[in-house]
């Protein structure tokens, strides 16, 4: 997805007094004859394709004059300020046509010079022609990377009439290239352009960027910042790629409960950053560690937790972080089914030099199966050797060598064979015993845990059942509340639930009532421990009692393994 994600060119074209005109495209012709006009080669009224209007190169793709681009680019007033999309044969264009009409007519209105020259240029519309092929998400980002070029530029021209003298630069280049072309040969007037014109840098730099690292930060006219992030190139995973819309619905299961890990060192980070960047990204990137989860990240930074939820997506979509649950001594990792275990790979160079006498897949070895990091640590190695090999742990999470396991659990309960269904085990479990989704709770009800290895959680976001069933006490209200969750359970998984001898001890039954709704796969152990204020042997204890009806299932979690799995 890498390659197709790239554009084929990009492509300047304006309409104005002097006609359609293309000012300017990237990469250069290869073979300027393949580009001649439509007068070169008459045309047949029934022809379907003519050489003079699309020509091939050796890759396939169709290459058209300067006339046909700048005819079928440059499109009538009305159809400015949207989106622009042309597929002829397989390529496909895409851009955002902008009036400038209005805008220069106010400004010559409110300032009549009669030594200013009236505007000539009505429009213009920065192009990127991709494969027709392309994914729509792709056409997606490049309609909004023109849409937004588009947008500077039209304040750069209200400004200070930017676009319209780089547009008086380019004209009269080509004019001057015509001319020696006639007396010594065809020449592509872009090679004498690109040198002299600033923009056509800015187009030029915009097409390395896309095809190289996928980020787009543009400077126009030396002022306004134009930024822009290709995801395609930033999350793949070997030829093919992540979506956006698998991206931003993984960055909307952010919990609290969640860390943000930096993939570059805090100062390489920093030095990228804009100079008028938010001081809350500064603040985040400085605190930030893997063993604080964002809610502590926001206490630490100040910050009010959405920010931090805004500010941590914002990196991640960027490809600056992942997220991860906080490092314990208790989290289990196993080695990622794409990791480049090679052992002459670029990753265990550079492994090697960041930790000295320490190989790479002699470490990724012990997780071949799933490892704790208390059984990864060396209970006998002095303190300083434990943090290198938490280092150590955090450098292969960044490369995305490892993910970590998480357990989750599933009531199971046999069907008897004598009893019929009724009417409410037709009903999906979660829905019969009234528990609403726990995997998309408010985010700002949690309250702050802390990174112990055993966490003690605190959180107020219970429903209502389960507060009634809070451990102290026999009470009636207690007692009802448990026989009301049990009665919306059908009659067999009610037999088997209180047929466990773990039932007949009140404080335990309760327990497993409260937590029931948790039991249907959906929720790890991490996140019942966050929610319900619990500990870990705890919960453990609990599984372990009623295990005849649970079952306990250990994988990733999937609102973090979308980037897991990315590797360089």
């Amino acid at each position: 997805m890498g390659e197709n994600s790239n554009p084929i060119s990009v492509i300047l074209v304006s309409s104005g007094s002097r006609g359609n005109k293309l000012l300017f495209r990237y990469p250069f012709q290869k073979n300027p004859e393949m580009y001649s006009s439509l007068t070169d080669n008459p045309r047949s009224c029934y022809a379907l394709n003519n050489a003079g209007d699309r020509r091939e190169d050796a890759d396939g793709d169709p290459k058209f004059s300067d006339i046909i681009l700048a005819t079928i680019l440059a499109t009538k007033s009305d159809m400015c300020g949207k989106k622009f999309e042309l597929k002829i044969d397989n390529v496909r264009f895409v851009g955002h046509p902008t009036l400038l009409q209005h805008a220069l007519c106010q400004v010559s209105k409110t300032n009549p010079s009669p030594k200013r020259e009236m505007p000539t240029m009505i429009l213009f519309n920065v192009v990127f022609a991709l494969r027709a092929n392309a994914d729509p998400s792709v056409i997606n980002c490049m309609h909004n990377l023109s849409r937004r070029i588009a947008i500077v530029l039209q304040h750069e021209e209200r400004r200070c009439q930017y676009l319209t003298k780089e547009a008086k630069l380019i004209l009269a280049i080509q004019d001057e290239v015509s001319t020696m072309s006639e007396n010594g040969g065809p020449q592509s007037p872009f090679h004498h352009i690109l040198p002299k014109c600033k923009l056509a840098k800015d187009l030029k730099e915009t097409y390395d960027s896309l095809c190289t690292t996928g980020m787009v930060r543009l400077h126009i006219n030396n002022w306004l910042e134009v930024s822009f992030c290709l995801p395609h190139k930033i999350h793949c995973v070997g030829p093919s790629f992540i979506p956006p819309e698998a991206i931003e619905r993984s960055l909307k299961s952010i919990r609290p409960y969640h860390a943000m890990l930096l993939l570059k060192d805090e100062k390489i980070l920093l030095n990228e950053l804009p100079l008028d960047c938010s001081p809350a990204l500064v603040r985040i990137i400085k605190s930030a560690s893997a063993v604080k989860n964002l809610q502590q990240l926001a206490q630490d930074a100040d910050l009010a937790l959405l920010q931090v939820f805004q500010l941590a997506a914002h990196l991640v979509y960027w490809g600056k972080a992942i997220i991860i649950f906080p490092l314990c001594e208790n989290n289990v990792y196993m080695l990622s089914p794409n990791a480049n275990v090679g052992l002459y790979s670029s990753l265990a160079e550079k492994f090697s030099t960041q930790f000295p006498a320490q190989d790479l897949p002699l470490v990724l070895a012990k997780f071949s199966l799933p490892l704790s990091l208390s059984e990864f640590k060396n209970p006998l190695s002095p303190p300083g050797q434990e943090t290198n090999l938490i280092q150590m742990v955090i450098w292969m999470l960044q490369h995305r060598l490892l993910i970590q396991i998480h357990t989750y659990v599933c009531l199971l309960v046999p069907q008897s064979e004598d009893s019929s269904l009724s009417k409410n085990e037709d009903t999906p479990f979660a829905t019969r015993i009234g528990g609403r989704s726990l995997s998309t709770p408010n985010a700002l009800s949690f309250g702050s845990p802390t990174s112990s290895d055993d966490m003690t959680l605190t959180s107020p976001s219970m429903d209502n059942s389960s507060a009634e069933l809070l451990p102290g006490g026999d009470s009636p209200v207690n007692k009802r509340a448990t026989e009301n969750l049990l009665a919306s359970l059908s009659e067999n998984e009610k037999e088997a639930i209180l047929n466990v001898p773990a039932a007949q001890n009140q404080e335990d039954l309760k327990m497993f009532t409260r937590l029931i709704h948790y039991f249907w796969g959906h929720h790890h152990l991490e996140e019942i421990m966050y929610n319900e204020n619990m500990r870990r042997s705890q919960l453990l204890m609990l599984f372990d009692k009623f295990r005849s009806v649970l079952v306990v299932t250990n994988h990733e979690d999937p609102v973090l393994s979308i980037f897991q799995s990315v590797f360089p």
